[in-house]
């Protein structure tokens, strides 16, 4: 892993790798969803919009972008919305199930059953055995069904209506029912994973179904497979970027960087690492380039050290205070300003930094113009406001 011939890789090469491999140069653009999420490994769904507007930012054709998403989804099934890295949902390509269940789903899976049966033991409601025959019965429920709502699961298995109280005595005590806490369980353990949702493609109500069958994989290999892919996509990285992506412990992620061959850079923090066979100078696109990007898209978020495309002072504005990033406006590999769709369906923008004001207006303009003209009708509201959102459509 540690070369004494290390490489620098600057800011203006880190830059021109994303632009090409995350499908943000219009010449690197994709012809259908499956080539955007395996170019980018995972497409953030906590917000279910976002999918869909992450993918229509790099397609050559956008209008594609929410029936052949919805197609891949849940007619094909051939990308699949399941929990991830760091208990966040994300669409995956479903060939990747197993390897993100081995990597990253059993320890917080284990934690996730651990603190129901608690929480329930606490409550005093039914014990283990009984939460266990209500999993079997839901389980065969959902089979049967294909995909389902808790609701609907609930009429199948009654007991999944049953209610206990979480933190009594505390000020966050609340009630939970059992169905809501089972099913999140369910979930991280990859044997559900959320369906078509109830309403349009920007809805967050969802049905249930089953999850993909996948094979149970080495959780070392699969954290090894898991990152070599990252690294190949947002490579190079840091120490810390790998951390926080993965949600690794750093002693899982030295050991996947060696496992995978990982070769050591240098970049203008300090050291990185890019896959192996993957220190090659990368030239930037020919022309200059613009993307309006949604709220917690894969790219605004993939590392945790953001300086080399996002300026400190921007921060207060496109983040909210957990962290999630909201609409960002790109100009050749950096954060420049947001953006906000209104109740009347214009777009607008802000380029908050004055040179790139200049020359990214009309770049940026044209690409607002390529979103309004394939959302039509349809609004779009970040389900995580951050200021400058709120402010533009004020």
């Amino acid at each position: 892993m540690s070369d004494v011939r290390r490489r620098h890789i600057g800011t203006a090469e880190r830059r021109a790798r994303l632009a090409l491999r995350h499908r943000l140069a219009p010449t690197a653009r994709a012809t259908d969803p499956e080539e955007v999420a395996a170019s980018l490994v995972a497409l953030h769904g906590t917000d279910p919009a976002t999918v869909f507007l992450a993918v229509a930012a790099r397609l050559a054709d956008p209008a594609k972008a929410v029936p052949e998403t919805e197609r891949a989804l849940y007619e094909d099934r051939a990308l699949v919305r399941m929990h991830g890295m760091r208990h966040t949902v994300f669409v995956f390509p479903t060939e990747l199930t197993a390897v993100v269940h081995a990597s990253t789903g059993l320890t917080v899976a284990a934690r996730e059953r651990a603190s129901l049966l608690k929480d329930m033991a606490k409550a005093g409601a039914p014990d283990a055995a009984w939460l266990a025959e209500v999993e079997t019965a839901t389980l065969a429920a959902l089979a049967r069904r294909g995909q389902a709502t808790a609701a609907e699961l609930a009429a199948d298995e009654p007991r999944l209506r049953e209610q206990f109280v979480y933190a009594a005595g505390k000020s966050y005590e609340g009630v939970h029912t059992v169905s809501s806490r089972l099913l999140r369980v369910l979930g991280v353990e990859g044997k559900v994973v959320r369906g078509r949702p109830l309403g349009s493609w920007t809805s967050s109500q969802f049905r249930w179904a089953p999850a993909p069958e996948h094979p149970e994989l080495d959780a070392a290999r699969a954290q090894a497979d898991l990152l070599d892919r990252w690294l190949r996509v947002c490579g190079p990285a840091t120490e810390a970027d790998l951390k926080w992506w993965t949600g690794w412990r750093v002693t899982e992620v030295r050991r996947a960087l060696s496992a995978v061959g990982a070769r050591e850079v240098t970049l203008d923090e300090g050291t990185g690492y890019v896959a192996d066979g993957d220190a090659d100078p990368v030239r930037a696109p020919e022309e200059p380039w613009a993307a309006l990007l949604p709220a917690l898209d894969p790219t605004a978020m993939a590392w945790q050290r953001r300086d080399w495309y996002l300026a400190p002072e921007l921060r207060g504005d496109l983040f909210d205070r957990s962290g999630n990033v909201g609409p960002t406006v790109w100009w050749n590999g950096r954060v420049v300003g947001g953006w906000a769709q209104r109740a009347d369906g214009e777009i607008v923008w802000r380029v908050t930094e004055e040179g790139a004001r200049r020359e990214a207006e009309a770049a940026v303009a044209a690409e607002a113009g390529r979103l309004r003209g394939w959302l039509g009708a349809t609004r779009v509201t970040p389900r995580f406001r951050t200021p400058l959102e709120r402010e533009l459509t004020a």
